[in-house]
């Protein structure tokens, strides 16, 4: 005959499995693929706020910047990945690392704030990359830039922030129709995306950006609603990124909600069930 346990002993089970459970997930975090919701519109149309994707840790091997940041503010806690893998933040190398290429969607920790960021690789080691009214260079030649007509989106609020599009055919009223020009742009070794613009503004005229050894240059594809690379880290921008600061590859949209929460199912974006990110 089996004793029957104890409340005692169920309590201390129920804990061992969820702390089990918790160290799977966080093995499963670290190693494989890291849990992403898109907060902003600055990879429009790429990406929609609100899109929900796993990255790729594989991808590109592991550094420091590869542990999770645990931050749940209502509680206070505050655990950078710095404070578990810190000792690896030394010699801006990876293990078993593998390079990135121009043209991938790059989730990444800003180099000084440690928020993490995504956005399109432009520019690779000893790269020279230069706006001109609004055309991207790279290595003193111009991308291919190919007119795909307009971006539409509704003007309302968008996401938990509930923020509002930039238009280019502004003003637009509430429930008005928001308009973008949108280009399928082509970079060396052929990668095409959508980018889109809005106007002329001082990010689409800017000196030439000399890429460090070890470092990266990442853009927006709505160019005209991104800090990026091209402002200096001091300016509210991201600068040139580390290779050490690389968390992984954006490949595919699991779910996508166009409400306040991902939680909010009937929110959810029909057209965008594992979506491939180009």
């Amino acid at each position: 005959m089996t004793a029957k346990p104890t409340a005692g002993q169920s309590i201390l089970e129920t804990v061992k499995t969820i702390v089990y459970a918790l160290l799977i997930a966080g093995v499963f975090r670290t190693l494989f693929f890291q849990p992403f919701w898109i907060p902003s519109g600055s990879m429009k149309e790429t990406l929609f706020i609100g899109d929900f994707l796993f990255v790729n840790k594989m991808a590109y091997g592991y550094s420091y910047a590869s542990c999770p940041s645990v931050r749940i503010g209502a509680i206070g806690l505050n655990i950078d990945a710095e404070d578990i893998c810190g000792f690896l933040d030394s010699d801006n190398s990876r293990l078993l690392g593998s390079d990135p290429e121009r043209g991938d969607v790059v989730v990444f920790r800003h180099p000084v704030s440690g928020t993490d960021y995504i956005k399109r690789l432009i520019g690779l080691p000893g790269d020279k990359i230069q706006m001109k009214e609004g055309v991207l260079f790279i290595n003193g030649e111009a991308v291919g830039l190919e007119d795909a007509g307009n971006f539409e989106e509704a003007m309302a609020p968008q996401g938990p922030q509930r923020s509002y599009p930039r238009c280019e055919n502004q003003p637009v009223g509430q429930g008005g129709t928001c308009l973008k020009s949108r280009q399928i742009e082509t970079l060396p070794g052929g990668n095409k995306h959508v980018i889109l613009n809005i106007g002329r503004q001082t990010s689409d005229h800017t000196g030439v950006f000399h890429v460090p050894e070890g470092h990266f240059f990442f853009m927006g594809d709505n160019r005209d609603n991104s800090s990026d690379s091209r402002l200096a880290q001091t300016a509210g921008g991201v600068g040139f990124v580390p290779l050490e600061n690389l968390i992984g590859r954006a490949d595919r949209i699991m779910f996508s909600s166009s409400g306040r929460s991902m939680l909010f199912f009937w929110t959810w974006r029909s057209d965008r069930y594992f979506k491939g990110i180009n």
